[in-house]
């Protein structure tokens, strides 16, 4: 039975007021799931200060409060643990409550504003396919051994967290590969893990809405490879000029990755189609069911990884022609008339540059370029002209739509996404997403492409408080078919 004093053993704490050796059965820093053994953590968040909520946590029988400041009333028999960051503290029990699981995997985060998920979910696949058994922590789905789980953030909480490396480390797992999102860094999420190695991948315009600047979303990515071990690997991607900063202060091997300059891991794209690309790496060529530069990248990113982890690099290479695109990641749906739709999760500038360079690349100029795409309510809103003003440049026809609105008006986001465009630019404004890729559709010619970016794999749509099912690639397969249909009854 794990006790307050053994969670406490490397733990700074200010004060201990009460029973030291109070038994502890859960951790939680929310008090409705509090009850007897519990340790509530008062963790003061963005929304409300976890402070207010000792009473009602000790109410349902909370043994222990950890707390930065302690409560007027002292309940007797229960345990109160000042520390001076609970986040930090919550990290630091929670690994030690899960008796550190960490340190049993080969642990690689993945950091970064574009790539994480399509990266780690390739590392993870790889070392499946050469036979290991693999976890997998990421935006679209956390995977213990191939086993599924809901992820409900980028990177969970530290008590999630641990809990599922816990479950990977006792079902055998060698490796586990985690998306660490800026938030988490900040808010000590991963702190008290220990990593085997980290990856960066770029860094582009996202989260100000949090971070404030982008001196601050920088530093947050940063503080993750300063953290590293000596023991550890730092992948950087140094096409992006952030990449020799993230490993300035670092105690981490560094290796470099790049499709531009001299590097440790060197790509070059030797030809490229819709459904892949040929890539040399080093002096060996691979053909990859991925296309576009962002995903050379990010298969830079997997092999460079792979090889610092110790994995055969000719085995390596093999497996990676096997690879296939995460879900929602520059997914391609074809009609039956040659039309070809690409559903991405783009939704910063930047990703959304990216997708639309590669289909460039790929366009004759006798097809035409609907691009469907809208900017997440309540989230950073300067991106909103930068994002438009994108889809404009590369798009023959731009359809601006709701993405999860949250508690703003769609229209409202339309308005502050469309003010600096020229008055003559192709666009249309359709505030229902359904309503937009429906149009979109109909717009298309047999042959030409859609690009329908922003939510990728999200099945939902955000409006208010409540998740409405929402998927683009049924909207969009329900489109081709109802358009194949009417083109049969026409002919």
């Amino acid at each position: 039975m794990k006790t307050l004093s053994r969670l406490l053993e490397n733990t700074p704490c200010g004060e201990l007021h009460g029973p030291a050796d109070v038994p502890v059965t859960a951790l939680t820093f929310d008090s409705r799931t509090a009850g007897p053994g519990t340790c509530f953590f008062a963790v003061r968040g963005t929304a409300a200060d976890g402070h207010r909520f000792i009473p009602a946590a000790l109410d349902r029988g909370a043994a222990a409060v950890v707390c930065e400041e302690l409560p007027a009333a002292l309940r007797p028999g229960v345990a109160y643990v000042v520390v001076p960051d609970s986040h930090a503290a919550l990290a630091d029990l929670s690994a030690a409550f899960y008796d550190h699981p960490s340190r049993e995997l080969k642990l690689v985060g993945v950091t970064g504003t574009n790539g994480k998920t399509t990266t780690a979910t390739l590392l993870y696949d790889l070392v499946r396919a050469l036979g290991y058994r693999a976890g997998l922590i990421s935006t679209v789905v956390y995977l213990v051994d191939g086993r599924e789980e809901e992820a409900t953030h980028t990177t969970p909480d530290p008590i999630r967290l641990n809990a599922l490396l816990r479950e990977m480390a006792d079902a055998g797992c060698a490796y586990c590969f985690m998306e660490c999102s800026s938030h988490a860094i900040a808010q000590d999420r991963i702190r008290g893990l220990r990593f085997a190695g980290g990856i960066f991948t770029n860094l582009t315009h996202d989260h100000l809405d949090y971070h404030k600047t982008f001196a601050e979303y920088l530093r947050a990515k940063k503080r993750f490879f300063d953290a590293l071990p000596p023991t550890a690997f730092a992948l950087v991607n140094i096409d992006d000029r952030n990449g020799r900063v993230m490993v300035q202060n670092t105690a981490a091997e560094v290796s470099t990755c790049s499709l531009r300059a001299p590097a440790d891991f060197r790509c070059r794209i030797v030809e490229t189609h819709l459904d892949g690309m040929l890539l040399r790496i080093g002096q060996d060529e691979v053909w990859v069911p991925l296309t576009g530069r962002f995903n050379a990248a990010n298969l830079l990113s997997v092999y460079g990884a792979a090889v610092l982890l110790g994995l055969d690099r000719r085995e390596v290479l093999r497996l990676m022609s096997t690879l296939r695109p995460v879900s929602g990641r520059f997914e391609v749906i074809r009609a039956a008339d040659g039309t070809t739709a690409v559903v991405d999760y783009a939704h910063t500038p930047d990703a959304l540059e990216n997708v639309l360079r590669t289909i460039e690349e790929l366009r004759t100029p006798s097809r035409q370029l609907v691009v469907v795409c809208g900017c997440g309510g309540n989230r950073d809103r300067t991106k909103r002209p930068e994002m438009a003003a994108i889809a404009v440049r590369y798009a023959s026809t731009a359809i601006f739509t709701a993405d999860n609105p949250r508690h703003e008006s769609p229209e409202a986001i339309l308005d502050e996404m469309t003010a600096g465009l020229d008055p003559a630019a192709r666009c249309l404004r359709i505030a229902d997403r359904a309503e937009a890729i429906r149009t979109a559709v109909m717009l298309a010619r047999p042959g030409d492409l859609l690009l329908v970016a922003g939510k990728g794999h999200e099945t939902y749509q955000i409006v208010g408080d409540e998740k409405q099912h929402f998927d683009d690639r049924e909207e969009v397969r329900k489109n081709f078919e109802f358009r194949h249909e009417k083109l049969k009854i026409k002919n």
